[in-house]
């Protein structure tokens, strides 16, 4: 076999490969096979026709088709590891010769992935907020606890914000009540917002036995979108109580025995919580800063086809998901179709460049993936997918997936080897260190979240 390579544009070759007949023999004898066991000749066993009959009998072009078809996937991959060649996608086959006995000769056009230039990237300077914990940030999270701890007790008043109201309701539209219109015994804290437009003014003041009616834009069901008159009765008004906060407090929502002790576990949370984001929002700022340094050629197909997967997987998963249409969605957002077309290819070219970028850092850096590494990534995929660690690591052997995961790593890898390498300063000035022996894992997870995100390839 004999292979030529035509450079086409940066991103996309034309293989011109030529085939001796002698080197079809093995399909041509798998064709002749597979076609005797298809079809039936009277005098012969089935499976026992000889190749002159079939010949003769079906055309040796029937063949020869099917020898071709055969051999062809074989010798593409032969001339593409020959001239060492990434390719994405599928090929364009096209058979430009087929002389019987002599020669095959045949052209493929395919996508590749463009030789990349990675520039010294010690160079990059982001800036990130400072970790900042607040006494009102402690205190708010001391509140959110407490809200957690808090009891309700019925009251025999007027309900008011913050209360526990127990209500039916009817909605009516032109004057019929929907089928799906009515709902009793719904608990509702007024000024939550999680119920109806106009609910809160509504039943603000009523006390146990009163009677409302107000007009609302319905939000689902049969008539969702139109205005209803809604009539609600309320059947029982309770009151939130909140613990004291003081050390029986502490003892009752922790481990601690004292609130001030509460209080400082919470410091010491918020800046670790604080101290996470702050790194992910290195990695986002470093990782576009690197784009940025880099020249990308963009394969124009795979371009199309990533666009083309996300908006479907937006269109038929998520939205539907959330009982929307794309119009809804785009109604919602505020975007013209135009817009959301443009937004889309935008971000379709990040994760295509996100991913050209640091698989060429890895190779350069030859960086690899443990076992362990591989391990903890599945789980956390796993667990954000809803299933169990066992079920997604049969699901991905299954389906061949394994080799995605450790690219996925490895890419988190490499971000994670440019934000070491870049200067991170916060929003004071001060050099950020993001690098902490005890949680290089973290690191490397939290990276590797940030490329999936960039790439759109969240579990």
């Amino acid at each position: 076999m004999k292979s030529a390579v035509e450079t086409l544009n940066p991103t996309r070759v034309r293989l011109t490969v030529e085939v001796p007949f002698e080197e079809l023999k093995a399909s041509l004898d798998a064709a002749y096979k597979k076609i005797n066991q298809q079809v039936t000749v009277k005098g012969f066993r089935q499976g026992k026709i000889p190749a002159r009959v079939i010949d003769q009998r079906f055309g040796r072009g029937a063949v020869l088709e099917e020898a071709v078809n055969d051999a062809l996937p074989k010798f593409y991959t032969e001339a593409v590891n020959e001239a060492d060649l990434n390719p994405l996608g599928q090929p364009e086959v096209d058979i430009k010769e087929l002389k019987d006995g002599e020669l095959l000769s045949f052209t493929a056009e395919v996508d590749i992935r463009p030789v990349l230039e990675i520039p010294d990237y010690s160079g990059i300077e982001v800036t990130v907020d400072s970790v900042e914990v607040t006494d009102e940030d402690i205190e708010k999270s001391v509140e959110q606890l407490r809200d957690r701890f808090a009891t309700t007790s019925p009251v025999e008043r007027a309900a008011a914000e913050g209360d526990i109201v127990t209500v039916d309701l009817e909605a009516k539209v032109d004057g019929e009540v929907l089928e799906d219109g009515v709902a009793k015994g719904i608990d509702y804290t007024i000024g939550s917002g999680q119920l109806l437009d106009g609910i809160d003014e509504a039943v603000t003041g009523l006390e146990a036995g009163g009677t409302a009616t107000f007009t609302s834009e319905l939000k689902g069901g049969s008539a969702e979108g139109k205005e209803a008159e809604v009539k609600v009765d309320v059947t029982a008004v309770k009151a939130r109580e909140l613990p004291e906060l003081d050390d029986d407090f502490a003892q009752l929502a922790s481990e601690f025995d004292t609130l001030e002790e509460l209080r400082a576990d919470s410091a010491k949370r918020l800046a670790r919580m604080k101290k996470f984001d702050q790194a992910t929002q290195a990695q986002e700022k470093v990782l576009d800063e690197l784009i940025k340094l880099v020249e990308v050629p963009m394969p124009e197909k795979l371009l199309e086809d990533e666009v083309n997967t996300r908006k479907h997987n937006l269109e038929h998963h998520q939205l539907g998901q959330m009982g929307l249409d794309l119009a809804k969605y785009l109604e919602i957002q505020g975007k013209t179709a135009e817009e959301f077309d443009a937004e889309l290819k935008e971000q379709a070219e990040k994760g295509i460049k996100t991913q050209f970028i640091l698989d060429e850092i890895v190779n350069k850096e030859k960086l690899s993936v443990g076992q362990e590494e591989l391990t903890e990534h599945l789980m956390r995929r796993a667990q954000s997918s809803g299933m169990s660690p066992d079920q997604f690591a049969q699901a991905v052997v299954e389906g061949g997936q394994v080799p995605m995961l450790v690219g996925e790593v490895a890419r988190g890898k490499a971000l994670a080897a440019v934000v070491e390498a870049a200067t991170v300063k916060d929003s004071n000035g001060e050099v950020v260190d993001l690098d902490d022996e005890d949680e290089t894992g973290e690191t490397v997870e939290a990276a590797t979240e940030v490329v999936e995100a960039a790439e759109g390839t969240e579990a």
